[in-house]
């Protein structure tokens, strides 16, 4: 897809579409009320004859003779007052999936004209990035063991009008930015999609390798099990003790900031495939459990964004990765461990594995000495239980760094929720025979706080976040399949992190 700027006047735009706003007051504004003048009050009779009510995401497509365009395609906004960024991306993904299903190639985005003004640079910005990344929503398709799912889609450009303002620079960066997290988003979803017999430990590897290819500051790395068992990585071992699929550690290396910057560190949770070990999960809706990987190819996605776009920034990527399976060799309730910190751990559950994974990874991150860390996890159902599918759950050791996530999240219309992380909720992992213990010992309460609690116990004191994205990383249903969360949240931190 190529994305550009449109800086032609209204009535000299030469496309196959012009996308325009409407809204449930039947005012017409901007580039929607010139548009109307200009084909003999066309969308006026549309709005007056109840064709369209302005609903928000309700589309009309409406050819026209004699001009630059051939159609006009209205999308409803909602109330005007009420227009928001949520609202805008609803109506551009809207607008965007009508116009996919058609033979047309070319579409200019007026959808902002009248609402925002588009010179004033954050503003700029946002309906540019907004305008990209919805267009790779839309246009994903799974299709590696399902080629029917495949779907031709004509539309071959995607501009954004200034109707004959000068495109500013933010403009342009906008959509550059948001082309490289929207192929990135696409990668994290065709990742979580993969079954787990395609999507192994050791493919998320290649994948990882494929990227750092492209870019002379990304450098890779991947330890094996003999290497993580000189480490002394025996909790992320435990997982994948009764495993055939050979667990990796993957840490990529992107080093294009300052030399004495300091990493950004983000880790992701890669459990290909969780069946929950000896302590065996139901068979019901199990199969979803190759989405327990959602962090690390979130990981991954973002690593090919700072890479294509090659943000100056320092940063370190870390994926440990492996498959929970039971077997005669898995290990067993009650079994203690001791991790690559020193830390013993009792594993209660072996379901609870995700925290023992992290809890190296963790470890080992440190030696790159990160000016933070940020881990990605689908970690607890008790955060589905928590927050649903809306907001992920966040927690942290630093009100600052809370803060910048939660900010991102609401930027970004992938927002968080923050728990708290107190000594009252770390004493339920006490243990009579270890150190910690993987899941609470008093009480069953708590659960995403208590993993939070375990998980930082392994960071030592170093500025960290635990984002828990168990209820907001797949969708169920007739619609089931990866979301690409939290990548809006977590580029727009990088991006800003980058600034800084």
């Amino acid at each position: 897809m190529k994305f550009a700027t449109n800086n032609k006047k209204i009535n000299e735009i030469k496309s196959d579409c012009l996308m325009i706003s409407v809204f449930n007051d039947g005012k017409l504004r901007g580039a929607a009320k010139l548009v109307s003048t200009a084909n003999g009050k066309l969308i006026d009779d549309f709005i007056k004859n109840k064709d369209i009510q302005g609903k928000i995401g309700q589309t009309r497509i409406i050819p026209v003779t004699g001009k630059s365009y051939k159609r006009i395609v209205l999308v409803g906004c909602g109330k005007y007052e009420n227009f928001s960024q949520k609202n805008y991306r609803r109506a551009v993904i809207s607008a965007l999936n009508k116009i996919s299903k058609s033979n047309h190639k070319s579409v200019v985005s007026l959808i902002h004209d009248g609402v925002e003004k588009i010179d004033n640079p954050k503003k700029a910005y946002r309906l540019s990035r907004v305008l990209a990344e919805s267009w790779h929503s839309i246009s994903y398709q799974y299709t590696t063991t399902k080629e029917s799912n495949k779907k031709n889609l004509g539309l071959r450009k995607i501009e954004i009008g200034t109707n004959g303002k000068k495109a500013t620079r933010d403009l342009k960066i906008g959509l550059e930015h948001g082309d490289a997290i929207g192929k990135a988003t696409q990668l994290v979803k065709h990742l979580g999609d993969l079954p787990a017999n395609i999507c192994t430990p050791s493919y998320l590897a290649s994948v990882a390798r494929k990227i750092v290819s492209k870019n002379k500051s990304a450098t890779l790395k991947v330890l094996n099990e003999v290497q993580m068992k000189k480490l002394g990585m025996n909790s992320l071992l435990s997982v994948t003790a009764g495993a055939k699929e050979p667990a990796k550690m993957i840490i990529a290396e992107f080093k294009n900031g300052p030399k004495n910057q300091k990493p950004v560190a983000v880790v992701g949770k890669g459990i290909t495939f969780d069946t929950g070990g000896i302590s065996l999960k139901p068979s019901n809706k199990m199969d979803e459990m190759k989405y327990d990987m959602c962090g690390a190819s979130t990981t991954i996605g973002l690593l090919q964004m700072v890479t294509e776009l090659n943000l100056p920034i320092n940063a370190v990527f870390v994926v440990p990765a492996c498959e929970n399976v039971p077997s005669s060799t898995a290990t067993l309730p009650g079994d203690v461990v001791k991790s690559m910190s020193g830390t013993t751990i009792e594993i209660l559950n072996t379901d609870a594995e995700g925290r023992l994974i992290l809890a190296d990874a963790l470890t080992y991150t440190q030696k790159y000495k990160p000016k933070l860390i940020i881990d990605m996890a689908t970690l607890t159902g008790a955060c589905v239980v928590a927050l649903g599918a809306h907001h992920s759950g966040l927690m942290s050791n630093s009100d600052q760094l809370a803060e910048k996530l939660f900010e991102c999240g609401q930027t970004t219309d992938d927002v968080t929720w923050r728990l708290p992380l107190t000594e009252e909720y770390a004493d339920q992992i006490v243990s009579n025979f270890a150190d910690v213990a993987n899941i609470s010992t008093r009480g069953s309460g708590a659960g995403t706080i208590t993993a939070g609690c375990f998980l930082q116990k392994f960071v030592g004191d170093y500025d960290w976040a635990h984002i828990d994205i168990a209820g907001v990383a797949w969708a169920e249903g007739a619609n089931k399949g990866a979301t690409g969360r939290p990548m809006g949240l977590m580029s727009e931190f990088l991006i800003n992190e980058s600034k800084t």
